[in-house]
């Protein structure tokens, strides 16, 4: 037996695509900084460096969406988008955990 298909992506243009893959990737990154959900500084510190190239990339695609005059964003399009691509699951590593029962 196969599993369930996933959803299917929504449509999107080129640099919405690319907007959304660097969203999630610096979303990612600094869930690995969380201090609140780390460890060890060595793994911060490689996430921290690779945010900052994240953030770039981000930029870039928010910049080219609006040089080529995509002014407004479709929230719900690219929210159907991040919940097919698990940015639920991937967002609450930013955020606190639950407190532990002691």
């Amino acid at each position: 037996m196969l599993p369930p298909e996933p959803p299917k992506l929504p449509a999107l243009t080129r640099a919405e695509g690319r907007f959304i893959d660097a969203y999630l990737a610096v979303v990612d990154q600094v869930g690995r900084i969380n201090p609140a959900r780390r460890d060890h500084t060595y793994g911060a510190l490689r996430a921290a460096q690779a945010l900052v190239r994240s953030a770039v990339e981000l930029r870039d695609a928010l910049a080219q969406m609006h040089l080529r005059g995509e002014s407004d964003l479709h929230s719900a399009t690219l929210e159907e988008a991040l919940r097919v691509l698990d940015g639920e699951r991937r967002a609450l590593q930013v955020t606190l955990p639950q407190p532990r029962d002691e």
